[in-house]
C-alpha cells in the first residue's frame, strides 16, 4: 500500500467519523418515539379516546396522547417547511428576545402541511356541536431547548377574554410540560407532559379562568413544535 493510499483511507475514516458524531448530535436533540413507527399516519380517532377533566369556574380541558401518528416525521417536516421568525417583545423599561421561534397563519392562509389541514377537519368535526364554529388560525412555536418557554398567560386578547373559547393545542417533538392553575395562583398546578402528537384542548372558561405555561428547565431537552388552533378573533 503507498503512502497516498494510506492517506486517502486516513481521510475517509476522519469523515466517518465526524458523520457519525453529527448524526448522533442531532439524535440527541430530538429522539423520535418508539411508539411511532405505524405505517399509517395522520390524525386519529377522536371520540371516546379524548379524556376530559373538568376543572374550575366553568373552565375543563380534554387530552388525547399520541392523536397524530406519524407526528416525528411531521415534525421534521415542519422544521424545514416553516419560516420561523424570531420576535421582540417590551418588558418593562427594555426590549427582549421572545423565548421561542415563531410563525403564525392566519384565516385563509395555506397551512405548511397536509397533515395539519387534515388535524384542523378533525377536530372541527369533532366539536362541532359544542362549539358552533370552526377552527381559524393556526399559531406555530418552536421550543429550540429548555432555555425557551412561555410564561404564565390565557389567550385573552379579543373574544376570549369575554367568552368561554376552545384552544386546541398538538405537541410534537421532545415531550415538554405544559402546566395549568387558576388564574392569579393560589390553586393546585396541573402538569400534562406534551409531545410526540399528543392533543389537548382547553375549554369553557379555561383561557379566562386559568392560565398556563411551558416553564424553563434545566434538563438536557430536544426541540419541541406546537401548533394551536384558534377561533376567529381569539388570540
Amino acid at each position: 500500500m503507498t503512502r497516498c493510499h494510506r492517506e486517502i483511507i486516513a481521510a475517509t475514516l476522519i469523515e466517518c467519523v465526524f458523520e457519525c458524531v453529527a448524526y448522533t448530535r442531532h439524535m440527541t436533540a430530538f429522539q423520535g418515539s418508539l411508539l411511532d413507527l405505524c405505517e399509517e399516519t395522520g390524525p386519529g380517532a377522536l371520540g371516546s379516546t379524548v379524556r376530559r377533566t373538568i376543572l374550575d369556574h366553568g373552565a375543563w380541558i380534554d387530552v388525547r396522547p399520541g392523536w397524530i401518528a406519524g407526528a416525528d416525521a411531521l415534525f421534521e417536516r415542519l422544521m424545514q417547511a416553516v419560516p420561523w421568525r424570531a420576535e421582540k417583545r417590551h418588558m418593562y423599561d427594555r426590549i427582549v428576545d421572545v423565548p421561542r421561534l415563531l410563525k403564525f397563519y392566519d384565516e385563509g392562509e395555506p397551512l405548511p402541511d397536509v397533515m395539519l389541514e387534515q388535524a384542523k377537519q378533525a377536530l372541527d368535526t369533532h366539536y362541532a356541536e359544542e362549539l358552533g364554529e370552526p377552527f381559524r388560525t393556526a399559531g406555530l412555536c418552536l421550543y429550540r431547548d429548555g432555555r425557551d418557554s412561555v410564561a404564565w398567560h390565557g389567550d385573552r386578547i379579543g373574544r376570549g377574554g369575554t367568552d368561554d373559547t376552545m384552544v386546541a393545542i398538538i405537541s410534537i417533538g421532545t415531550p415538554r410540560s405544559l402546566l395549568l392553575r387558576p388564574r392569579g395562583g393560589g390553586g393546585h398546578t396541573l402538569r400534562h407532559d406534551l409531545g410526540h402528537g399528543d392533543l389537548i384542548v382547553m375549554g369553557g372558561s379555561c383561557q379566562r379562568t386559568w392560565e398556563h405555561s411551558i416553564p424553563k428547565t434545566t434538563r438536557p431537552t430536544g426541540p419541541r413544535i406546537s401548533i394551536q388552533f384558534r377561533l376567529r378573533g381569539v388570540r
